[in-house]
């Protein structure tokens, strides 16, 4: 005998059990098995008013998963995708900014390990930089040092 269909919210706890989730991304996903008459926006209320859909633990999580590969503009893009805006997003903006130049030094050493040897070598070092959302100052930062540790 198959199992009866899940209910929203039991789907919605299911997906949230697994990793954390935004409003956006959860709304998208329980509407694929929204009938008519089911309320979304209620069952999503119902979670936040729980404390078990939260948009603060979904930007810590995707900024925990994300800040050890890519650079600030890439991460705020990705929240602003996931419907993060105002203040919230500012606040995480001048929390990133403040590690970016490690991070980028970090990336740097994993991908190249030395410094470049000509031009040509140089300029793919920092476009894979820039593909990774760091900002010029990071690149510029991260380039330096590996100058610096060659001499």
């Amino acid at each position: 005998m198959p199992a009866p269909p899940l209910s929203l919210k039991a789907r919605a706890l299911r997906y949230l059990s697994m990793r954390e989730h935004s409003r956006l991304e959860l709304a998208r996903k329980l509407s694929r098995y929204a009938e008519e008459g089911d309320d979304i926006d209620a069952l999503l209320d119902f979670l936040e008013k729980n404390n078990w859909l939260s948009q603060v633990r979904f930007s810590e999580s995707l900024i925990h998963r994300r800040a050890a590969r890519f650079g600030n503009s890439r991460i705020v893009a990705e929240l602003q995708s996931h419907g993060i805006n105002g203040e919230a997003l500012h606040d995480l903006k001048a929390d990133l900014s403040g590690s970016e130049i490690a991070r980028a030094c970090e990336v740097w050493q994993r991908k190249f390990g030395t410094g470049a040897a000509d031009a040509a070598e140089r300029n793919k070092q920092m476009r894979f930089l820039m593909q990774r959302g760091f900002s010029q100052c990071a690149i510029r930062a991260a380039m330096q040092g590996a100058d610096l540790d060659d001499d």
